[in-house]
């Protein structure tokens, strides 16, 4: 019986809590209701001012670039190399050849090390050593647990110091690219993406061209020795470690481990590759029968981060984008085009961006969305923005700003970003100050300077048989891009 009771009282307990918890919900959810409001209505706190946390800066006698920022909330110590280097200085005919050498250089071992002794020792201590070679730059980067940061930084130094770039690791990473390169015309987003590089670019330039099987055949062990040699030295490039660290012995472990490395005194110091817009406008088609809404993007050449008018275009932005955006309530809201549909001008550090806008849309609606796309930024060049867009759009922005110093290794990338490409360590607080002063007189003046509706190149990925009414509304003639992936010397035999 007194069993009994207990269960009892334990059934009661649990049902009154229930009882409880749900009055509690019902009572919360009708007062959330009652205080709703529309999102243009909602008022926010100032943003607290963002300040750098403290950091390091020094420079080794063979010209290393160290940064150091300590971060004691974690016991983990992480580490980014920047090699100034990147694809588009590869040769044109051996496209893929910085991609491979970022791969092969940690999966291809050390000297010391075999690719399997490398995985083994850093399974063991939960940590990572990656590389990686981008369009323009190149990395390498660790990550420790703070009492393992010696064993960590030592097979990080060797990665680059010491690659060997194993010849069956260069065979597996080129299969892994053919079936890349098979595989590519599966995603119209990323056919569209693609194909509109290549028509703002040229098919030829450096911020356009793809891997083929071809390019593929022709690089070698030999190649990836020369692309290392050519730009791996501690004089081009810059070291950043953030975390649980004691400063002194970091110093003297990147001493003992990098500070023996010789420097290149010769080494070439690459022109970037000249940019110019291939095509000054027309519409273009990518035929896939197969979808039922048409991926499309228009654009044209943008610019740089550099710019005096960087801060007006990014509200620019604001004005167009998002939430309360003049192509969200038009395209989306008002006729119903798209879901998702979106204006950006995107400047690059040393070359020029792109200004591009698109979306998605039913094929039915291709030639209304386009048409909607072209007027909106017309608007913007001859009609003013209200001051409510203004301020809406230069309120989203500095709100987002606290977001590029989320957490110290965030803040030190960003640094090690900005003497990378030859910008002020300040570049941000300055780009925030410039937005606080940006009027709509700057946003007017900045959509007449910069876009140039005359040069917009339209691409169309879609169906081009349901698309009704059809494209030649747009223009008389429409260039239909081949996509077809090149054949392999041996498949174009057989």
């Amino acid at each position: 019986m007194k069993g009994k009771k207990l269960k009892i009282s334990k059934n009661w307990r649990f049902v009154s809590a229930l009882v409880i918890a749900l009055l509690l919900t019902f009572n919360f959810s009708r007062v959330a209701t009652a205080a709703a409001k529309h999102y243009t209505d909602l008022q926010f706190t100032p943003v607290s001012e963002v300040k750098l946390p403290k950091y390091e800066r020094f420079v080794l006698d063979n010209g290393l670039v160290v940064y150091l920022m300590e971060d004691h909330e974690l016991p983990l110590v992480s580490g980014t190399a920047l090699v100034k280097t990147g694809s588009r200085w590869e040769a044109g005919d051996k496209v893929g050849l910085a991609e491979i050498v970022g791969s092969v250089m940690r999966t291809g071992g050390t000297l010391n090390h075999s690719a399997d002794e490398l995985n083994e020792i850093l399974e063991q201590k939960a940590a990572a050593v990656e590389t990686d070679i981008s369009e323009a730059a190149g990395s390498a980067s660790f990550e420790s647990l703070s009492e393992d940061v010696e064993t960590v930084f030592g097979l990080f130094a060797e990665v680059l110091r010491e690659p060997v770039f194993a010849q069956e690791k260069l065979d597996l990473v080129k299969t892994q690219a053919k079936g890349g390169i098979a595989r590519r015309n599966d995603n119209p987003s990323e056919i569209a993406s693609r194909e509109f590089r290549k028509l703002i670019y040229g098919q030829d330039s450096p911020y356009a061209r793809t891997v083929e099987y071809r390019t593929l055949d022709k690089i070698s062990r030999e190649d990836l020795l020369k692309f290392y040699q050519e730009y791996f030295y501690p004089n081009n490039m810059i070291l950043g470690i953030v975390g649980d660290f004691n400063p002194q012995k970091m110093r003297s472990l990147i001493q003992s481990k990098l500070g023996a490395w010789k420097p290149n005194p010769q080494i070439a110091k690459n022109q970037l590759p000249q940019v110019s817009q291939a095509n000054l406008g027309g519409v273009f088609a990518v035929n896939q029968p197969q979808l039922t809404q048409s991926n499309i993007l228009i654009g044209h050449l943008g610019g740089k981060f550099d710019s005096p008018d960087y801060a007006a275009l990014n509200v620019m932005n604001g004005v167009l984008n998002g939430f309360g955006g003049r192509l969200f309530n038009e395209l989306r809201s008002r006729q119903g085009l798209a879901y998702t549909v979106y204006g950006s001008w995107s400047p690059r550090f040393d070359y020029p961006g792109m200004f591009i806008a698109g979306g998605q849309t039913r094929s039915d609606a291709t030639v209304q969305f386009i048409k909607a796309l072209q007027a909106e930024i017309k608007r913007l060049q001859i009609q003013k923005v209200t001051a409510k867009e203004l301020n809406y759009a230069k309120e989203s922005t500095l709100n987002s700003f606290v977001f590029n110093f989320q957490d110290p290794s965030q803040t030190l990338s960003r640094l090690m970003r900005y003497e990378y490409y030859g910008y002020p360590a300040d570049f941000l607080f300055r780009y925030q100050k410039a937005i606080t002063t940006t009027t709509t007189a700057d946003i007017q003046r900045v959509a007449k300077k910069y876009l140039k509706p005359e040069n917009l190149v339209t691409l169309v990925v879609g169906n081009q048989t349901a698309i009704q009414p059809p494209l030649t509304q747009l223009a008389a003639t429409v260039t239909q891009i081949d996509i077809t992936i090149p054949a392999t010397a041996t498949q174009a035999k057989n």
